[in-house]
C-alpha cells in the first residue's frame, strides 16, 4: 500500500498538468488572448498601366504578398478581411492558404461595420485587414486606435499596422506602424 501512494501521486499530479496544459492549449485554438490583434496592411504593390479599372499586383507585390506570410508566420491569424478588388484579395491569399483560410469580403466604405464585426465575431484573436492607401490609417481609427502615422503616401506599401483592442472595453485601443518585406 505504500508503494502506491508515490505512484498514485504521482499519476495525480501528471493528470493535472495534462488537464492543465489541454486547457491552455483549448484556450489558444478558441482565442482566448488578452486583447483582439488586428494586422492592417495596404494591398501590394499594383500594376500602374493606365487605364486598367481593377488592376492586378505586380512581381514586387506578388512578393510582398509572400513576405506578409512570413512577416505573421508566428501570429495564429483566425480571420482575413480584404476589399473586393483584386490587388487586395490577392496579397490576402497567400496567407489565407497558408492557414487554410477563407477570404472575407467588407466595404472599405462602412469600416464602422467591419469594426463592429471583428469585435463582435473575433474577439480575442487574431485579425488580418488588406486594405488600400486611403483606408489603412482610417481602419485603425474604426478599431478605436489613435494612427500610427500621419499619412500613407500611394508609393508605400510597407505598412504594417498592429492595432490592440483590450479585452476590457474601457480601455483604449493602441496602434503602432511597422513595416514589411523591404521597401
Amino acid at each position: 500500500m505504500l508503494i502506491r501512494i508515490p505512484f498514485l501521486r504521482a499519476w495525480l499530479l501528471s493528470l493535472l498538468v495534462l488537464l492543465m496544459a489541454g486547457c491552455a492549449s483549448s484556450n489558444q485554438k478558441t482565442g482566448k488572448q488578452s486583447a483582439t490583434i488586428v494586422y492592417v496592411v495596404r494591398h501590394g504593390e499594383k500594376e500602374t498601366t493606365p487605364g486598367l479599372q481593377d488592376p492586378p499586383l505586380t512581381a514586387a507585390g506578388q512578393q510582398r504578398a509572400q513576405a506578409l506570410v512570413d512577416t505573421l508566420r508566428k501570429a495564429q491569424v483566425a480571420a482575413i478581411f480584404s476589399t473586393a478588388t483584386l490587388r487586395t484579395r490577392n496579397t490576402a491569399a497567400p496567407l489565407a492558404a497558408a492557414r487554410s483560410l477563407s477570404i472575407e469580403p467588407y466595404d472599405a466604405r462602412q469600416l464602422g461595420a467591419l469594426a463592429a464585426r471583428i469585435r463582435r465575431q473575433h474577439q480575442g484573436q487574431t485579425v488580418l485587414v488588406v486594405g488600400h492607401s486611403n483606408t489603412i490609417l482610417e481602419t485603425v481609427e474604426a478599431l478605436g486606435a489613435t494612427r500610427p502615422a500621419p499619412t500613407v503616401q500611394d508609393n508605400e506599401y510597407n505598412y504594417l499596422l498592429e492595432v490592440r483592442i483590450p479585452r476590457d472595453s474601457t480601455q483604449a485601443a493602441t496602434a503602432i506602424a511597422r513595416r514589411y518585406g523591404g521597401k
